[in-house]
Protein backbone atom coordinates (compact mmCIF):
# COMPACT_ATOMS: atom_id res chain seq x y z
CA UNK A 1 0.00 0.00 0.00
CA UNK A 2 1.22 3.65 -1.18
CA UNK A 3 1.18 6.22 1.26
CA UNK A 4 -1.35 8.71 -0.39
CA UNK A 5 -3.72 11.18 1.13
CA UNK A 6 -7.06 11.39 1.04
CA UNK A 7 -9.04 14.44 0.05
CA UNK A 8 -9.43 15.39 3.60
CA UNK A 9 -6.16 15.90 4.12
CA UNK A 10 -4.32 16.45 0.37
CA UNK A 11 -2.06 18.78 2.29
CA UNK A 12 0.85 16.88 3.30
CA UNK A 13 1.65 19.58 5.97
CA UNK A 14 -1.59 19.19 7.80
CA UNK A 15 -2.65 16.47 10.30
CA UNK A 16 -3.83 12.97 8.46
CA UNK A 17 -7.78 12.76 8.19
CA UNK A 18 -9.93 10.16 10.00
CA UNK A 19 -9.71 7.74 6.71
CA UNK A 20 -6.03 7.56 5.77
CA UNK A 21 -4.99 7.40 9.25
CA UNK A 22 -7.31 4.34 9.76
CA UNK A 23 -6.01 3.25 6.44
CA UNK A 24 -2.46 3.46 7.59
CA UNK A 25 -2.77 1.62 10.54
CA UNK A 26 -1.97 -1.76 9.25
CA UNK A 27 0.76 -0.71 7.10
CA UNK A 28 3.27 -3.17 5.92
CA UNK A 29 6.56 -3.49 7.61
CA UNK A 30 8.20 -2.23 4.42
CA UNK A 31 6.58 1.09 4.09
CA UNK A 32 7.08 2.09 7.88
CA UNK A 33 10.61 4.22 6.48
CA UNK A 34 8.53 6.11 4.41
CA UNK A 35 5.70 7.35 6.95
CA UNK A 36 9.02 7.72 9.31
CA UNK A 37 9.86 10.53 6.50
CA UNK A 38 6.88 12.10 6.59
CA UNK A 39 6.47 12.45 10.14
CA UNK A 40 9.74 13.09 10.93
CA UNK A 41 9.28 15.88 7.71
CA UNK A 42 6.41 17.25 10.27
CA UNK A 43 8.18 17.63 13.15
CA UNK A 44 11.06 18.94 11.61
CA UNK A 45 8.32 21.80 10.61
CA UNK A 46 6.47 22.58 13.63
CA UNK A 47 9.27 21.92 16.60
CA UNK A 48 12.94 22.20 14.23
CA UNK A 49 16.20 20.52 15.42
CA UNK A 50 15.87 21.23 19.54
CA UNK A 51 14.18 17.92 21.36
CA UNK A 52 13.10 18.30 24.87
CA UNK A 53 12.36 17.10 28.35
CA UNK A 54 11.97 17.73 31.71
CA UNK A 55 13.99 17.22 34.38
CA UNK A 56 11.62 16.03 37.21
CA UNK A 57 11.42 14.31 40.77
CA UNK A 58 8.64 11.33 40.47
CA UNK A 59 6.56 11.34 43.70
CA UNK A 60 4.63 7.87 44.27
CA UNK A 61 2.60 10.04 46.86
CA UNK A 62 0.39 6.52 47.17
CA UNK A 63 0.51 2.98 45.38
CA UNK A 64 -2.80 2.41 47.06
CA UNK A 65 -5.25 2.26 43.29
CA UNK A 66 -8.70 0.07 43.49
CA UNK A 67 -8.16 -0.94 40.20
CA UNK A 68 -6.22 -4.10 38.94
CA UNK A 69 -4.74 -3.86 35.45
CA UNK A 70 -3.17 -6.92 34.26
CA UNK A 71 -0.03 -5.38 33.24
CA UNK A 72 0.51 -3.08 36.58
CA UNK A 73 3.16 -3.98 38.97
CA UNK A 74 3.10 -0.87 41.09
CA UNK A 75 -0.58 -1.20 42.74
CA UNK A 76 -1.17 -2.13 46.38
CA UNK A 77 -3.74 -3.05 48.69
CA UNK A 78 -3.86 -2.29 52.44
CA UNK A 79 -1.45 -4.79 53.55
CA UNK A 80 0.22 -5.73 50.61
CA UNK A 81 3.77 -6.45 50.38
CA UNK A 82 5.50 -3.07 49.36
CA UNK A 83 2.28 -0.82 49.94
CA UNK A 84 3.27 2.78 50.63
CA UNK A 85 1.99 6.57 51.23
CA UNK A 86 4.63 8.90 51.43
CA UNK A 87 4.70 11.02 54.61
CA UNK A 88 4.54 14.94 54.95
CA UNK A 89 8.19 14.73 55.85
CA UNK A 90 9.24 12.35 53.20
CA UNK A 91 7.68 14.86 50.24
CA UNK A 92 9.70 17.54 51.74
CA UNK A 93 12.83 16.20 51.81
CA UNK A 94 11.98 14.45 48.11
CA UNK A 95 11.09 18.03 46.76
CA UNK A 96 14.42 19.24 48.48
CA UNK A 97 16.53 17.04 47.37
CA UNK A 98 14.91 17.91 43.91
CA UNK A 99 15.64 21.31 43.77
CA UNK A 100 19.13 20.73 45.00
CA UNK A 101 19.82 18.39 41.84
CA UNK A 102 18.24 20.64 39.31
CA UNK A 103 14.84 19.36 38.73
CA UNK A 104 12.06 22.28 37.86
CA UNK A 105 8.97 19.34 38.02
CA UNK A 106 7.36 17.40 40.79
CA UNK A 107 5.84 14.55 39.57
CA UNK A 108 2.91 13.73 41.69
CA UNK A 109 1.91 10.45 40.66
CA UNK A 110 -0.60 7.63 42.39
CA UNK A 111 -3.50 4.86 42.53
CA UNK A 112 -7.04 5.64 41.80
CA UNK A 113 -9.70 5.96 45.06
CA UNK A 114 -6.94 4.86 47.63
CA UNK A 115 -9.90 7.13 49.40
CA UNK A 116 -12.37 3.59 49.78
CA UNK A 117 -9.88 2.51 51.91
CA UNK A 118 -10.43 3.41 55.35
CA UNK A 119 -6.74 2.51 56.86
CA UNK A 120 -5.61 4.77 54.40
CA UNK A 121 -8.22 7.73 55.03
CA UNK A 122 -7.31 7.28 58.65
CA UNK A 123 -3.68 7.50 57.93
CA UNK A 124 -4.39 10.98 56.05
CA UNK A 125 -6.37 12.50 58.62
CA UNK A 126 -3.99 12.09 61.28
CA UNK A 127 -1.40 14.18 59.15
CA UNK A 128 -4.64 17.20 58.84
CA UNK A 129 -5.48 15.95 55.71
CA UNK A 130 -9.32 15.43 54.86
CA UNK A 131 -8.67 13.02 51.80
CA UNK A 132 -6.47 12.58 49.04
CA UNK A 133 -7.13 15.56 46.96
CA UNK A 134 -6.32 17.77 50.15
CA UNK A 135 -3.02 15.81 50.77
CA UNK A 136 -2.26 16.68 46.84
CA UNK A 137 -3.09 20.20 47.27
CA UNK A 138 -0.54 20.56 50.15
CA UNK A 139 1.84 18.45 48.42
CA UNK A 140 1.72 20.97 45.54
CA UNK A 141 1.92 24.05 47.72
CA UNK A 142 5.13 22.45 48.99
CA UNK A 143 6.59 21.87 46.06
CA UNK A 144 6.00 25.72 44.78
CA UNK A 145 7.24 26.55 48.38
CA UNK A 146 10.10 24.32 47.18
CA UNK A 147 10.84 26.01 43.96
CA UNK A 148 9.45 23.30 41.58
CA UNK A 149 6.52 23.11 39.35
CA UNK A 150 3.55 20.44 40.22
CA UNK A 151 2.12 18.01 37.66
CA UNK A 152 -0.19 15.69 39.07
CA UNK A 153 -1.53 12.00 37.45
CA UNK A 154 -3.95 10.71 40.06
CA UNK A 155 -5.51 8.50 38.41
CA UNK A 156 -9.76 9.37 37.43
CA UNK A 157 -10.73 12.83 39.27
CA UNK A 158 -13.23 14.61 39.37
CA UNK A 159 -14.18 18.28 37.69
CA UNK A 160 -14.44 19.54 41.49
CA UNK A 161 -11.19 17.66 42.51
CA UNK A 162 -9.48 19.33 39.52
CA UNK A 163 -11.07 22.38 40.34
CA UNK A 164 -9.25 22.28 43.47
CA UNK A 165 -5.69 21.21 42.50
CA UNK A 166 -6.02 23.99 39.61
CA UNK A 167 -4.80 26.93 41.39
CA UNK A 168 -1.43 24.97 42.72
CA UNK A 169 -0.74 22.67 39.43
CA UNK A 170 0.92 24.09 36.35
CA UNK A 171 -0.53 20.83 34.82
CA UNK A 172 -2.32 17.41 34.96
CA UNK A 173 -1.84 14.33 33.59
CA UNK A 174 -4.03 10.86 32.75
CA UNK A 175 -3.16 8.53 30.08
CA UNK A 176 -6.55 7.56 27.97
CA UNK A 177 -4.45 4.75 26.99
CA UNK A 178 -7.16 3.39 24.76
CA UNK A 179 -10.54 3.80 23.49
CA UNK A 180 -10.84 -0.04 23.39
CA UNK A 181 -14.33 -1.42 25.12
CA UNK A 182 -12.79 -5.19 24.60
CA UNK A 183 -9.64 -5.08 26.75
CA UNK A 184 -12.47 -4.00 29.72
CA UNK A 185 -14.45 -7.26 28.61
CA UNK A 186 -13.71 -10.57 30.84
CA UNK A 187 -10.22 -11.78 29.78
CA UNK A 188 -8.89 -8.60 28.87
CA UNK A 189 -6.39 -6.34 30.99
CA UNK A 190 -8.72 -3.61 32.34
CA UNK A 191 -11.30 -6.47 33.37
CA UNK A 192 -10.34 -5.62 36.98
CA UNK A 193 -9.76 -2.16 36.41
CA UNK A 194 -13.30 0.21 36.45
CA UNK A 195 -11.39 3.54 35.95
CA UNK A 196 -9.77 2.49 32.64
CA UNK A 197 -13.35 2.55 31.17
CA UNK A 198 -13.21 4.81 27.77
CA UNK A 199 -15.71 6.56 28.65
CA UNK A 200 -14.38 7.35 32.30
CA UNK A 201 -11.21 8.50 30.91
CA UNK A 202 -12.70 10.64 28.22
CA UNK A 203 -14.75 12.09 30.55
CA UNK A 204 -12.36 13.66 32.77
CA UNK A 205 -10.07 14.51 30.08
CA UNK A 206 -12.81 16.70 28.55
CA UNK A 207 -13.69 18.14 32.00
CA UNK A 208 -10.30 19.15 32.29
CA UNK A 209 -10.66 21.36 29.34
CA UNK A 210 -13.36 23.30 30.13
CA UNK A 211 -11.91 23.86 33.21
CA UNK A 212 -8.79 25.04 30.70
CA UNK A 213 -6.19 22.96 32.29
CA UNK A 214 -2.89 22.22 30.92
CA UNK A 215 -3.29 18.26 30.61
CA UNK A 216 -1.08 15.41 29.39
CA UNK A 217 -2.72 12.11 27.17
CA UNK A 218 -1.16 9.35 26.44
CA UNK A 219 -1.83 5.74 24.26
CA UNK A 220 -0.59 2.83 25.96
CA UNK A 221 0.83 0.51 23.38
CA UNK A 222 1.24 -3.59 23.61
CA UNK A 223 -1.83 -4.86 26.39
CA UNK A 224 -3.48 -6.21 23.81
CA UNK A 225 -5.41 -3.77 21.42
CA UNK A 226 -4.75 -3.56 18.00
CA UNK A 227 -3.00 -1.25 15.31
CA UNK A 228 -6.42 0.39 14.42
CA UNK A 229 -7.34 0.97 17.56
CA UNK A 230 -4.32 2.60 19.03
CA UNK A 231 -5.25 4.83 15.45
CA UNK A 232 -8.80 5.21 16.96
CA UNK A 233 -7.40 6.20 20.58
CA UNK A 234 -5.24 9.04 19.19
CA UNK A 235 -7.91 10.26 17.04
CA UNK A 236 -10.14 10.58 19.74
CA UNK A 237 -7.31 12.49 21.58
CA UNK A 238 -7.58 14.66 19.06
CA UNK A 239 -10.64 15.30 18.52
CA UNK A 240 -10.58 16.01 22.75
CA UNK A 241 -7.89 18.73 21.96
CA UNK A 242 -10.38 20.09 19.16
CA UNK A 243 -13.03 20.68 21.86
CA UNK A 244 -11.17 22.73 23.95
CA UNK A 245 -7.12 22.86 22.64
CA UNK A 246 -6.19 22.21 26.63
CA UNK A 247 -3.68 18.67 25.69
CA UNK A 248 -0.03 20.35 25.66
CA UNK A 249 1.77 16.37 25.04
CA UNK A 250 1.19 12.99 24.28
CA UNK A 251 2.75 9.88 25.62
CA UNK A 252 3.10 6.84 23.50
CA UNK A 253 3.95 4.56 25.87
CA UNK A 254 4.99 1.02 25.44
CA UNK A 255 4.37 -2.04 27.79
CA UNK A 256 7.08 -3.27 29.68
CA UNK A 257 6.46 -6.85 31.40
CA UNK A 258 6.41 -6.43 34.82
CA UNK A 259 7.34 -9.42 37.14
CA UNK A 260 4.62 -10.82 39.40
CA UNK A 261 1.67 -9.34 37.24
CA UNK A 262 -0.87 -11.61 35.00
CA UNK A 263 1.00 -10.17 32.05
CA UNK A 264 4.70 -11.12 33.29
CA UNK A 265 5.31 -12.96 30.37
CA UNK A 266 2.94 -11.21 27.57
CA UNK A 267 5.11 -10.23 25.33
CA UNK A 268 6.32 -6.47 24.78
CA UNK A 269 6.20 -4.69 21.45
CA UNK A 270 8.32 -4.66 19.32
CA UNK A 271 10.97 -1.44 17.80
CA UNK A 272 8.66 -1.41 14.55
CA UNK A 273 5.66 -0.52 16.56
CA UNK A 274 6.65 1.62 18.86
CA UNK A 275 7.92 3.75 15.61
CA UNK A 276 4.76 3.28 13.90
CA UNK A 277 2.98 4.37 16.76
CA UNK A 278 5.28 7.28 17.34
CA UNK A 279 4.99 8.07 13.52
CA UNK A 280 0.94 7.95 13.65
CA UNK A 281 0.82 10.30 16.98
CA UNK A 282 2.84 13.12 14.62
CA UNK A 283 0.92 12.88 11.84
CA UNK A 284 -2.47 12.55 13.81
CA UNK A 285 -2.18 15.30 16.70
CA UNK A 286 -1.48 18.79 15.33
CA UNK A 287 1.90 20.47 15.44
CA UNK A 288 1.33 22.10 18.85
CA UNK A 289 0.73 18.80 20.60
CA UNK A 290 4.00 17.40 22.00
CA UNK A 291 4.85 14.23 21.26
CA UNK A 292 6.75 12.13 23.80
CA UNK A 293 8.22 8.66 24.63
CA UNK A 294 10.01 7.56 27.56
CA UNK A 295 13.61 6.87 27.27
CA UNK A 296 14.11 4.27 29.51
CA UNK A 297 11.28 2.29 28.21
CA UNK A 298 13.29 2.58 25.01
CA UNK A 299 17.03 2.16 25.73
CA UNK A 300 18.94 2.39 22.31
CA UNK A 301 16.05 3.79 20.56
CA UNK A 302 16.84 7.34 20.55
CA UNK A 303 17.93 7.89 17.09
CA UNK A 304 15.05 5.77 15.89
CA UNK A 305 12.36 7.63 17.71
CA UNK A 306 13.97 10.97 16.58
CA UNK A 307 13.99 9.41 12.78
CA UNK A 308 10.06 8.50 13.58
CA UNK A 309 8.78 11.99 14.28
CA UNK A 310 9.32 12.67 18.49
CA UNK A 311 10.13 16.00 19.64
CA UNK A 312 10.56 15.50 23.21
CA UNK A 313 11.67 12.63 25.90
CA UNK A 314 8.83 13.46 28.65
CA UNK A 315 9.85 13.51 32.43
CA UNK A 316 13.58 12.34 33.34
CA UNK A 317 14.44 12.41 37.04
CA UNK A 318 18.25 12.29 38.00
CA UNK A 319 17.43 11.55 42.13
CA UNK A 320 13.95 8.88 42.00
CA UNK A 321 12.88 6.35 39.70
CA UNK A 322 9.96 5.21 37.60
CA UNK A 323 8.39 4.10 40.25
CA UNK A 324 5.85 2.35 37.60
CA UNK A 325 8.44 0.66 35.86
CA UNK A 326 11.56 0.04 38.00
CA UNK A 327 13.00 -2.20 36.60
CA UNK A 328 13.91 0.41 33.67
CA UNK A 329 15.80 3.19 35.12
CA UNK A 330 16.55 6.65 33.59
CA UNK A 331 19.30 7.00 31.17
CA UNK A 332 22.00 9.54 32.62
CA UNK A 333 21.22 12.96 31.01
CA UNK A 334 24.69 13.24 29.57
CA UNK A 335 24.52 9.92 27.68
CA UNK A 336 21.51 10.92 26.31
CA UNK A 337 22.37 14.62 25.25
CA UNK A 338 24.85 12.48 23.31
CA UNK A 339 22.66 10.75 21.73
CA UNK A 340 20.67 12.89 20.79
CA UNK A 341 23.66 15.28 19.39
CA UNK A 342 24.89 12.66 17.53
CA UNK A 343 21.18 12.11 15.58
CA UNK A 344 21.78 15.48 15.09
CA UNK A 345 19.14 17.51 17.39
CA UNK A 346 19.91 19.85 20.59
CA UNK A 347 18.68 18.33 24.09
CA UNK A 348 17.19 20.99 26.39
CA UNK A 349 15.16 20.75 29.32
CA UNK A 350 11.91 22.38 29.88
CA UNK A 351 8.70 23.31 32.32
CA UNK A 352 5.84 20.78 33.01
CA UNK A 353 3.65 23.07 30.93
CA UNK A 354 4.63 24.18 27.33
CA UNK A 355 4.88 28.24 27.03
CA UNK A 356 1.21 28.38 25.03
CA UNK A 357 -0.50 27.68 27.98
CA UNK A 358 1.71 29.73 30.90
CA UNK A 359 -0.74 32.73 30.29
CA UNK A 360 -3.50 33.70 32.80
CA UNK A 361 -5.91 32.11 30.20
CA UNK A 362 -4.89 28.99 31.48
CA UNK A 363 -2.55 29.03 34.62
CA UNK A 364 -3.94 30.82 37.77
CA UNK A 365 -2.34 34.03 38.86
CA UNK A 366 -0.41 32.83 41.90
CA UNK A 367 1.72 29.97 39.10
CA UNK A 368 3.17 33.08 37.86
CA UNK A 369 6.06 33.69 39.84
CA UNK A 370 6.78 30.07 40.44
CA UNK A 371 6.93 29.66 36.55
CA UNK A 372 9.02 32.44 35.49
CA UNK A 373 11.34 31.73 38.39
CA UNK A 374 11.15 28.30 37.33
CA UNK A 375 12.03 29.24 33.93
CA UNK A 376 14.93 30.95 34.86
CA UNK A 377 16.68 27.64 36.68
CA UNK A 378 16.39 25.94 33.12
CA UNK A 379 19.32 28.16 31.46
CA UNK A 380 21.93 26.27 34.15
CA UNK A 381 24.11 24.29 31.86
CA UNK A 382 22.71 20.38 31.63
CA UNK A 383 25.60 18.87 33.10
CA UNK A 384 24.53 20.64 36.72
CA UNK A 385 21.20 18.55 36.76
CA UNK A 386 22.83 15.39 36.06
CA UNK A 387 23.60 12.90 38.67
Amino acid sequence: MKIVSDTASSDRSAPLGASEALALADLPAAQLPDLMARARARRDGAWGSVVTYSPKVFLPLTNLCRNRCDYCSFRRSPGDAGEWTMSPDEVVRSLRSARAAGCVEALFCLGDRADGWKSYRDLLQSWGHEDTVAYLRWAAEAALAEGLLPHTNAGILSREDMAVLRPVNVSLGLMLESVSERLCERGGPHHGAPDKRPAVRIGMTREAGTLRVPFTSGVLLGIGETARERVQTLLEIRRLHAEHGHIQEVIVQNFRAGPLTPMASSPEPEAPEVLHAVCMARLILPDDVSVQAPPNLNPGATAALLSAGLNDFGGVSPITPDFINPGHAWPHLERLEREVAQAGFTLRPRLPVYDRYCSTAWLDDRLQGPVGAARARLVQPLAEAAP
